[in-house]
């Protein structure tokens, strides 16, 4: 072997340990990237500005929250996922219908345009709240009041007028009913739609055309039907009151402070946030998450 050659092979013994050291320290920085790139934080319940309303979850032991930064899952252990589909948008209003989700509330800094701003409308989810895509008064109405009966059919409060709306096509158009100054609605099994008002409790059996006051029961302004067919309510005491169709209450509990949302979980249990936190009663008591 010649002296040449024996250079030649150094040099390319050096080259080759040298682009070894290079891939190696390549490979250190890269993994030291990707160790400290920073991770979003766990969503918790004191994250959740406001909760607007609670909607029974696939799962018996969680609900689905529709807040002021998006639509969240929440179990019995207080665990939160979401965003849902990583949408931020405020749901003021919502409500299941048809094996879908109906909204409506004010875009995010995240939210499609094409969804409507400053007001969301009707917007609708095939998906459990993954993607979503406009039905009506997009831009121009925000319902804060959305509910639906077993029929199908959907009832809501918008912001242009206090009149109670029905839609019977799963949101696309609606038709406006009785002003009753409603500020929470909701259908009993039978198909009675249900309106806490500031007259009292009232009941309509024409799809919210007109209302009558049903005698002898307590002011509410929480209203939810939990899926076996029992009537929740909140009234401005603050007892949390229960019946089978809207006239015979009973007292099943009660709120702490002001309720900021109510609902039901698939299995019956009677689910609401006030200053305790996210409360959980059923047959076995109450179960409180706190918020903090």
């Amino acid at each position: 072997m010649t002296s040449d050659t024996r250079s030649h092979l150094t040099t390319g013994a050096r080259k080759l340990a040298g682009l070894a050291a290079s891939a190696a320290v390549i490979a250190l920085l890269a993994g030291c990237t990707t160790a400290n790139e920073p991770t979003a934080p766990e969503p918790t319940l004191s994250a959740l500005s406001h909760v607007h309303e609670i909607l029974p979850a696939s799962s018996a032991d969680a609900v689905l929250l529709g807040t002021h930064e998006g639509l969240y899952t929440v179990d019995r252990s207080g665990e939160v996922v979401g965003p849902l589909g990583g949408n931020d948008f405020d749901a003021m209003g919502l409500t299941n219908a048809a094996d879908g989700l109906v909204a409506s509330g004010h875009p995010g800094s995240t939210t499609p345009a094409e969804l409507g701003s400053p007001h969301l409308g009707i917007i609708r989810s095939d998906d459990s709240g993954t993607t979503w895509y406009s039905q009506a008064f997009a831009g121009t109405e925000d319902f804060h009041t959305l509910t639906s009966g077993p029929d199908g059919v959907l009832y809501g409060v918008g912001s242009s007028t206090t009149a109670v709306r029905s839609s019977t096509d799963g949101g696309a158009t609606w038709s406006a009913g009785a002003d009753v100054g409603a500020v929470d609605l909701t259908v009993t099994a039978e198909g009675w739609l249900l309106a806490a008002t500031a007259d009292g409790l009232q009941r309509s059996g024409d799809g919210g055309a007109s209302f009558t006051v049903i005698a002898d029961t307590p002011l509410f302004y929480q209203l939810t039907t939990t899926p076996d067919g029992t009537v929740v309510g909140v009234d401005t005491a603050g007892v949390l009151r229960a019946s089978a169709d809207g006239t015979n209450w009973s007292s099943v509990g009660a709120a702490s402070g002001s309720v900021q949302a109510l609902g039901a979980s698939t299995d019956g249990a009677i689910v609401l946030i006030d200053d305790r936190g996210l409360v959980w009663i059923d047959g076995s008591g109450e179960t409180v998450i706190p918020l903090s």
